[in-house]
């Protein structure tokens, strides 16, 4: 088994998922901080400074009108935080189009790099051999 195991993490593939999932959470990173810092801010100019975060219901509990969610959570409330599910929500449709992007680019990319094979012109080379004995037939029926 230690042997299987030693194949199978040396190989190519595995290394490449590795750097894959690094640059992956980095990724996550920056288009989270994308969304939380540039994004929202702009949803809420359009929506009135509307923010999803701290939207919830209280399902058990006795938590005052007005209070955040972190703080109604902190006070031992049970909360259905349908807010930040809409969030993270809006936060994966925008990561999946700035992947999608990403991919779309890299395979033009991909595609450009590629040559075609190039394919010799053809050239005409005269006659073909039936076209030169139907020639000789023909001038045979004259005489």
């Amino acid at each position: 088994m230690m042997r299987e195991f030693k194949d199978f993490i040396a190989k190519g593939n595995v290394m490449d998922m590795a750097v894959g999932i690094i640059i992956g959470a980095a990724f996550t990173a920056i288009v989270s901080s994308m969304v939380a810092d540039l994004i929202n801010p702009i949803i809420g100019l359009f929506t009135g400074g509307l923010d999803f975060t701290n939207n919830y219901a209280v399902l058990s509990g006795d938590v005052a009108e007005g209070t955040s969610l972190e703080a109604a959570r902190e006070a031992g409330a049970n909360v259905f935080a349908w807010g930040s599910f809409v969030m993270a929500v809006i936060n994966f449709l925008i990561i999946a189009f700035v992947v999608f992007m990403l991919v779309r680019y890299v395979n033009k990319v991909k595609a450009m790099a590629e040559k075609p094979e190039e394919v010799a012109p053809e050239v005409e080379s005269g006659p073909s051999e039936l076209d030169v004995l139907l020639e000789i037939r023909d001038s045979l029926k004259k005489a």
